[in-house]
């Protein structure tokens, strides 16, 4: 079924301007740097995590928890969840260590077609809908002081949303590091604010402040409690941590992925959990539920009652948060179509890299450009909410194919191996949510599977169907060479000694095997864990 997606997924030389550049790079002159330290990692993991969310709008699990006590404990377990989730990933990420993150486990343990409705997806609205998002959100919070008795207008929003993306993408197009280190710098920065609210609730709560934290009054329900509502609350605590397995997307980039993959995720999954938490701990000091739901921007009418005429800080930190989200967003999910087009299941020259700068230049214009369409669309928050179940989906079909991968292919090296309970309870949990939202809203989970099932035409004719009309073929590799000379990259060679075998294989035979194993001698020494 894949001999379609593998012919069009062979080595440089077999592609037009692959093996002969004219910049002199050669055949696989160059490869994807590996400058994704700990600390990067752990920014690309939290700096995803926090976007505008907590600071604007937490309110959705409070809403639908019904008292505070019960909203900080889906806080809390939704948080304890995302680790276990993460985990997972982890051990996948280093048995399947190439980038692109669920994308390319289903791929590989599923088979192509799962893989291609799991990008198709992504591709056609997750990551285009939610970068403009984001970026509409920094420019409304950007362009409000200057519109203090109104909305600022829609055009004005827009305008500098595209900005802020050209900008981002340059500088993601332009050095990995810089990428990396605007990344470092904006999550530091969300983390001092978000640390500002925490220490300010501390200040209420020693000043007695905590009428909405004592037992009796934490679990006084302001509405009746029910299941779905109380299931809906957990799906809304799970969306805020979203992003978490985003360092999945960009492994072949970082420094010892054994050691630090596992590392960056537990430090960062216990960090959001705190932040979160407390986060909403000291709104309740400040305000009561009522006035929490009430509030459009809670970090905003937080800051008004406490800061006084310092209260701009927090407008501001939305700002940089957001800002430092569009970056993360734009940076992993490059990487995302990078690999869906080294796997043949995108136009090919995505899967090219700057003969310089190793940054993938044709997969961050293309991210970049689909982003900026969506904003020009009305339509961006309903496609949201009909993906979002699906986003949900694929992340419960991933942590499946790790258990289906240790049943067929049992004696293949995992450098880290986590306890199978693991993956069973996500699962758990994860169909619960999922019998719950089908439930609530069968009409949006069914609109999104069928935006989803439109990608299996696409893939039997784009992928699948090998045996394309000559003059289209023609037209293709025209197309991929004109963009290669005006992008000037090239195919990234194989690096056999950093853990992956068969990135840009050179004969079939090297594809017909899917899972991409660490090489042996670096496993020797791996202690499970």
């Amino acid at each position: 079924m894949e001999k379609g997606a593998r012919q069009r997924n062979n080595t440089e030389k077999n592609h037009p301007g692959g093996s002969k550049s004219e910049t002199g790079s050669g055949e696989g002159g160059v490869a994807l740097k590996k400058e994704i330290g700990l600390v990067s990692a752990c920014g690309i993991i939290v700096g995803n995590i926090i976007g505008s969310g907590i600071f604007v709008s937490p309110k959705g699990v409070l809403e639908n928890a019904g008292s505070v006590g019960l909203a900080l404990i889906v806080w809390i377990v939704t948080g304890l969840i995302t680790a276990v989730g993460a985990l997972c990933y982890a051990e996948l990420g280093v048995t399947i260590p190439k980038s692109g993150g669920d994308y390319s486990y289903v791929k590989d343990i599923f088979g192509g077609l799962a893989g291609f409705l799991r990008l198709w997806i992504a591709v056609l609205v997750i990551y285009p809908t939610n970068q403009a998002v984001i970026a509409l959100t920094f420019s409304n919070y950007v362009l409000q002081p200057l519109f203090p008795t109104c909305f600022p207008p829609e055009s004005g929003l827009r305008l500098l949303a595209a900005v802020c993306l050209l900008l981002l993408t340059w500088v993601n197009c332009s050095s990995v590091r810089w990428a990396t280190r605007v990344q470092d710098v904006f999550t530091a920065g969300k983390l001092l604010a978000l640390g500002l609210i925490i220490i300010m609730g501390v200040v209420q709560i020693c000043k007695g402040q905590y009428f909405w934290l004592e037992p009796k009054n934490a679990f006084e329900n302001f509405q009746e409690p029910d299941i779905g509502l109380i299931a809906l609350a957990f799906l809304q605590g799970s969306f805020a941590y979203g992003g978490w397995n985003f360092l999945n997307y960009v492994t072949e980039e970082l420094v010892d992925p054994y050691k630090n993959l596992p590392r960056a995720i537990f430090i960062s999954i216990p960090l959001v959990t705190f932040v979160y938490v407390f986060a909403n701990v000291a709104y309740v000091t400040a305000m009561s539920p009522q006035e929490l739901l009430a509030s459009n921007a809670v970090a905003v009418t937080f800051g008004e009652k406490l800061l006084g005429v310092m209260a701009w800080i927090m407008p501001i930190s939305v700002a940089l948060s957001t800002f430092g989200g569009v970056n993360g967003s734009l940076f992993t999910s490059s990487r995302l179509f990078f690999a869906g087009a080294r796997e043949g299941h995108l136009p090919s020259v995505l899967a090219m890299i700057h003969v310089k700068r190793c940054t993938p230049i044709p997969a961050l214009l293309f991210t970049c450009i689909s982003t900026l369409l969506m904003l020009v669309t009305s339509d961006m928050y309903t496609l949201i909410n009909y993906v979002g179940f699906i986003n949900y989906l694929f992340y419960g079909i991933t942590i499946a194919g790790q258990i289906v991968l240790r049943w067929k292919k049992p004696n293949i090296p995992r450098p880290i191996k986590v306890n199978l309970l693991f993956p069973i309870i996500y699962l758990l949990f994860w169909a619960f949510l999922l019998v719950f939202s089908l439930w609530s809203e069968p009409v949006v989970c069914g609109t999104g599977l069928a935006i989803m099932l439109t990608g299996v035409p696409v893939y039997f004719l784009g992928v699948y169907w090998q045996h394309k009309p000559r003059c289209f073929n023609k037209f293709i590799e025209l197309l991929t060479l004109v963009s290669q000379k005006m992008c000037v990259v090239v195919y990234p060679k194989v690096e056999e000694d950093s853990g992956m075998v068969g990135v840009m294989p050179d004969n079939m035979e090297q594809q017909q095997q899917p899972i991409y194993q660490p090489a042996a001698s670096k496993d020797k020494d791996r202690v499970e864990s």
